[in-house]
C-alpha cells in the first residue's frame, strides 16, 4: 500500500532546469535529469486514493498509483511493464503532455499534486537505460494487412498495437521522416529527435514497414490503398492553420507559425528548410499564447531575435488554482514554459487591430488594450500562431469517400468512418488536441481495427 504519509512529510519538488543562458546557445533539451532519490521520494506522496481521478484525468488512463508505488518501493522494472501496458510512448508524453493527471490528481485540492509527469518519465529513462524495453513482434502471422496514413503519435500507436496483433502494416508518411509534427513542428529543446528514431527502431523489429516520402492522395491514389490493404487508418492529422484575417495580413514578413517551425526544425536537423523564414536580428511578434507561440519565442531567441513580443488577445489567466472551483477539470491557468525564462515578453488582453509596413514588409503591429488604450510594435516578422481549423485541403478524403465534416474526419465510435474498412483516429477527429490524447485514440483505433479484420477473416467466402 502506499506510504500514508508520504504527501506529508515531502512537498512537491521537480528537476531543475539547465542555467536559461547556457541552454538558449543550443537546442538540447532544457531540462536535467531527475535524480533516482529524487523520483522515489515524490513517488512517496501518491496517497494510493480509493478513487484514484488521476486515472480519468488522463485519456489514457494509466495506473498512475499502481507505478508510483512500484517506483517509492524500487520496482522500477515493474514499474516500466505497468506503464507501457497503457502508454506506447510514455517518453514522449512525458516531455510534452501538459499531464491532465496531476491537475485531477486528489492531492490538488489542498496542496501540490504529486510529480506524475516526472515519474513517468523516470520509470522509461531507467527502462531504456537497463535494455527492459525491447521488441515485442507477433508471435504469429494474421494474414491481414493494414495501411496507415500518417506517422504521428496517433499513426505510430495504432501500428504498434496492430503489428503486436500479428497484422502487416505499412506507415505511408509524406515527409523524409516519420513523427509528423513530433519530427518536424515540435521544436528539438522540447523533443529531441533520437527519441522518436529510438521508438520508429522497436516498431521496424516488431514488423511495422514505414514508408516516408509517400503523399497518399496527391501522388499516391488512396483508393488504390483500399484495394491493397484490408484496411485503412488515417492518422493525417489537423494541421490547416488559422488564418489571420487583418489589414496587412498579407504583407511580406507575415508568416504561419507552423512554417517556421519546421524551417527551423529542419535546420536543425542539417536539411534544407522548405521555406527561409528566419528570425535573425528581427523583431518578432508572435500572435498567440499557447504551446505555438512559446515554441516559436525559443526558436527565436536561439536565432538571436532582436526582441521577441507574444500577444494574445484573452484574458491574462489567473496565476493561482482555484481547485474547490475547478478540480478535477483542467483549469484555465497562465501557463510558463520554460522558453518564458529564456527572454522575450508576454501581452495579454491585446487585440491585434491591424499590420503595417513599408517597401511591402511589415514594420509594426498596431493593437487595442482592453481599457481602449492603443498600442503598436516594432515587427519585422509576425508569426502567426492563432491555432488550426482542422485537416488540410486533401485528396485523400475524397478518394476514399470520408465525410469531412467541420474541418475534420466525421467517425462513429471506435473511428469507423462510414466506408467499409477505413477508420480515423487523431488530431484528424478531433481537431488539434494532446499528444497523450491521440496516443489514446490511435491505440482504440486499433482495436476497432482488428475487431474489423477478426469480422472479416471469419465471415463466410461468397
Amino acid at each position: 500500500m502506499a506510504d500514508p504519509r508520504g504527501f506529508i512529510t515531502f512537498g512537491r519538488r521537480v528537476a531543475p532546469y539547465r542555467p536559461a543562458a547556457d541552454r538558449i546557445g543550443d537546442h538540447r533539451d532544457p531540462a536535467l535529469p531527475a535524480q533516482r532519490g529524487l523520483v522515489r521520494e515524490q513517488a512517496s506522496r501518491c496517497m494510493g486514493c480509493g478513487v484514484p481521478f488521476c486515472h480519468t484525468g488522463c485519456p489514457l488512463g494509466n495506473l498512475v498509483p499502481d507505478w508510483s508505488e512500484l517506483v517509492r518501493t524500487g520496482r522500477f522494472e515493474e514499474a516500466a511493464m505497468r506503464l507501457h501496458e497503457t502508454n506506447n510512448f510514455p517518453e514522449l508524453t512525458g516531455k510534452l503532455c501538459p499531464a491532465p493527471c496531476e491537475e485531477a490528481c486528489v492531492l490538488a485540492l489542498n496542496d501540490d499534486p504529486v510529480t506524475i509527469k516526472q515519474i513517468e518519465l523516470a520509470i522509461v529513462d531507467r527502462a531504456f537505460a537497463e535494455g527492459w524495453v525491447r521488441p515485442r513482434p507477433a508471435a504469429a502471422a494474421s494474414g491481414l494487412s493494414v495501411a496507415i496514413v500518417g506517422s504521428g503519435p496517433a499513426g505510430l500507436a495504432a501500428a504498434q498495437q496492430l503489428a503486436r496483433a500479428g497484422h502487416a502494416v505499412t506507415v505511408f508518411e509524406r515527409d523524409e521522416e516519420p513523427g509528423g509534427l513530433l519530427r518536424f513542428g515540435i521544436p528539438d529543446f522540447k523533443l529531441e529527435k533520437w527519441l522518436i528514431d529510438r521508438r520508429v527502431d522497436q516498431l521496424l523489429a516488431e514488423g511495422v514497414r514505414i514508408e516516408v516520402g509517400s503523399a497518399v492522395g496527391p501522388s499516391l491514389g488512396a483508393d488504390d490503398l483500399a484495394a491493397r490493404f484490408d484496411a485503412v487508418l488515417l492518422a493525417t492529422g489537423a494541421q490547416r492553420q488559422r488564418p489571420l484575417r487583418l489589414p496587412g495580413a498579407d504583407l511580406h514578413g507575415v508568416e504561419p507559425a507552423m512554417d517556421y517551425l519546421t524551417g527551423r526544425n529542419r535546420s536543425v536537423a542539417g536539411r534544407p528548410p522548405a521555406a527561409a523564414i528566419t528570425a535573425a536580428r528581427k523583431h518578432v511578434v508572435v500572435l498567440g499564447g499557447g504551446d505555438t507561440s512559446a515554441d516559436c519565442l525559443g526558436c527565436a531567441l536561439r536565432e538571436g531575435a532582436a526582441s521577441v513580443t507574444e500577444i494574445a488577445h484573452g484574458p491574462t489567466p489567473p496565476a493561482r488554482r482555484t481547485p474547490l472551483a475547478t478540480w478535477p477539470e483542467w483549469p484555465f491557468l497562465l501557463r510558463t514554459y520554460p522558453a518564458h525564462e529564456e527572454g522575450g515578453r508576454r501581452e495579454w488582453e491585446l487585440e491585434p487591430t491591424a499590420l503595417a509596413g513599408a517597401d511591402g514588409g511589415v514594420r509594426v503591429v498596431h493593437g487595442r488594450r482592453a481599457s481602449g488604450a492603443e498600442e503598436a510594435f516594432a515587427a519585422d516578422l509576425v508569426l502567426v500562431a492563432i491555432g488550426f481549423a482542422g485537416v488540410e485541403d486533401d485528396p485523400v478524403y475524397d478518394q476514399l469517400g470520408v465525410d469531412v465534416a467541420g474541418g475534420t474526419v466525421a467517425v462513429a465510435t471506435g473511428g469507423e468512418t462510414g466506408v467499409p474498412g477505413v477508420f480515423a483516429a487523431g488530431d484528424c477527429v478531433r481537431g488539434a488536441d494532446l499528444i497523450v490524447t491521440a496516443i489514446a485514440d490511435g491505440r482504440a483505433a486499433a482495436a476497432a481495427v482488428h475487431a474489423h479484420l477478426a469480422r472479416a477473416a471469419a465471415a463466410p467466402a461468397a
